[in-house]
């Protein structure tokens, strides 16, 4: 197994538990915020998805963008299977994307994000979305302890 296929894995266990996460959010607890200032669960859910969205267009520049146009701006919170949907076209380009960088690209591609402090190798950038994704699912599983929902396994 090499640097992409480890890569590519993280990102499917990543996502794996976050979705077995994000569909046990019953319906009703969607909307349910720690506090005024805190995302709710789907908003939360929404920010991962629609943040993933944004770094592989930033990936794909080589640095930040400009003018960012979110596919995600303006469109309704409804369900955790919507959210999906709306994300798994811009998820499957992505993930073919990871797919084609060979390994050399991992440390001879510049992401340049000095914008927000920092340039990176693509290979340090690509373990960064998927770090972002781990953080808003332990933040979740905290959100649901808090609202009294029954937590599911994701360590399996």
């Amino acid at each position: 197994m090499n640097a992409i296929d480890l890569l590519v894995l993280n990102f499917e266990e990543v996502r794996r538990r976050s979705i077995k996460l994000w569909t046990s959010i019953p319906q009703e607890k969607l909307l349910w915020k720690p506090d005024p200032e805190a995302m709710s669960c789907i908003e939360m859910i929404r920010h991962v998805l629609e943040s993933e969205h944004y770094y592989y267009q930033a990936i794909k520049n080589k640095g930040s963008l400009a003018n960012y146009k979110s596919p995600f701006e303006n469109q309704p919170y409804t369900t955790v299977e919507a959210e999906l949907l709306l994300a798994e076209p811009y998820r499957l380009e992505f993930m073919e994307t990871v797919q084609s960088f060979a390994n050399e690209d991992l440390t001879s591609i510049q992401i340049d994000r000095s914008d927000v402090g920092y340039i990176r190798d693509l290979g340090d950038m690509l373990l960064r979305v998927a770090y972002h994704e781990s953080v808003h699912t332990g933040q979740l599983l905290d959100y649901l302890r808090s609202a009294n929902v029954t937590i599911p396994k994701i360590w399996d």
